[in-house]
């Protein structure tokens, strides 16, 4: 039975999403924080029997310039593995965005996506980061990190804006918190999985090469990106939000210089903050994990305010049942071009693919999604089955959806 999820916003707060320049007043920086918010809280709210990990500050990382937006030490949440475990370590990178512009950024020291000063002391630990055999079966007992992520550039910007004192250091706190994490016992793993969701999906990606390094060859590597296919799409307007948004950041934070060359030699910076041209050049073994139909992408990407301000899309922004025919060919061609941006990644034997036909933003840190009685599937195998048979090399995983409505497994996300 299909399950959707009725996430209850304002009005206002969702018309007034649209991207962070220059000339954004306060109020829709806030709006689009507390859309942040209120996704995250809905995916990670504390129940009865919830797994609340402490936040660890890396004391260490500021006199290494390892710093949030706002100058404070980055942080993560550690969960000791056990048994068969102990030597196996999951890494979470944790997503939340990005910041564009110096107003954007400044707007970020004040909320945990900027500063450790704002960030929760305790976390909830659930779906790929549970330590219940029931909700995560193949990563339970394995030693779990939530990384956080204050920086606004997908753990890779190098630079900082002396006069509204940001300091732009996601490629130094990523150094950072591994050699932290190496000197706490990763040095020894015999397995490693480096995962993330959304911009920490992008970040997995990016920095799924270097985790691999960190280790010898006799370590058993991976990454999976959830959530982390974001697309140069044209909007509904015709314009390129996607491509505007990540130019700013790619620019104002110095990432050009932490993109790996293969690409940089081949095409301008902002391309190559795109996992269209990065996954190919991936050497460790990736899988990918996406909502053919991604929410975020739909609400941000194609369908932002600033491109329908007449609120023609508006119906069908919030929830997809309410859209006509030719609005649904528009978002069909958007998972088309996602087919189109995995076909060659497809074809290599050590990669991974779950693209399931849902209207869906990160589903390995819900518990919902990740592994329930009703999760999502593809040929009847849910999300962490598949991941798990992956990368213990069980069988092959390649499961592409058929196109929307053909899925009726999926938990669509509905705003009303």
């Amino acid at each position: 039975m299909k399950r959707v999820l009725i996430w209850v916003l304002s009005l206002w707060s969702i018309v007034g999403i649209g991207w962070s320049r220059s000339e954004d007043g306060l109020q829709e920086l806030k709006a689009k924080d507390r859309l942040l918010s209120f996704l995250e809280k809905d995916a990670v709210s504390p129940g009865a029997n919830s797994l609340m990990i402490p936040l660890t500050l890396i004391q260490g990382a500021a006199s290494k310039g390892a710093v949030c937006l706002d100058g404070t030490p980055p942080g993560y949440h550690l969960d000791r593995g056990f048994g068969s475990g102990s030597n196996s370590w999951l890494i979470q990178l944790e997503g939340g965005g990005w910041c564009n512009t110096v107003r954007s950024c400044v707007f970020r020291k004040t909320t945990r996506r900027g500063s450790s000063k704002f960030m929760e002391k305790r976390l909830n630990f659930t779906g790929i980061l549970s330590n219940k055999a029931e909700e995560n079966p193949d990563f339970y007992n394995w030693n779990r990190v939530k990384l956080r992520y204050c920086d606004g550039a997908s753990f890779a910007g190098e630079g900082q804006n002396e006069a509204n004192q940001l300091y732009f250091r996601g490629q130094r706190i990523w150094s950072a918190a591994m050699e932290e994490l190496m000197a706490k016992g990763m040095q020894n793993a015999e397995q490693a999985l480096l995962s993330g969701c959304s911009a920490g999906g992008l970040a997995s990606i990016l920095h799924c090469d270097e985790f691999k390094d960190l280790f010898p060859s006799t370590t058993k590597v991976k990454c999976l990106s959830d959530a982390g296919v974001f697309l140069d799409a044209t909007n509904v307007a015709g314009g390129h939000t996607l491509r505007d948004m990540y130019r700013g950041v790619v620019t104002l934070q110095g990432v050009q210089k932490n993109l790996p060359n293969t690409c940089t030699s081949q095409m301008d910076p902002t391309s190559c903050f795109f996992p269209r041209n990065l996954i190919a050049n991936i050497q460790t073994p990736l899988f990918l994990l996406n909502a053919a139909y991604d929410a975020w992408q739909v609400q941000e990407s194609l369908i932002p305010s600033s491109a329908d301000p007449h609120g023609f899309w508006r119906d069908c922004k919030m929830d997809h049942s309410h859209c006509n025919s030719s609005q649904m060919l528009f978002l069909q061609d958007f998972r088309n071009q996602m087919l189109s941006v995995i076909n060659g990644f497809s074809m290599s034997n050590q990669n991974g693919l779950f693209i399931n036909s849902c209207f869906a933003h990160c589903q390995s840190e819900r518990q919902d999604t990740w592994y329930a009685n009703d999760s999502p599937r593809i040929g009847n195998k849910a999300i962490a089955a598949s991941v798990g048979d992956w990368f213990f090399d069980r069988t092959a995983t390649k499961a592409i959806d058929c196109p929307y409505p053909c899925d009726n497994t999926c938990h669509n996300l509905i705003f009303k």
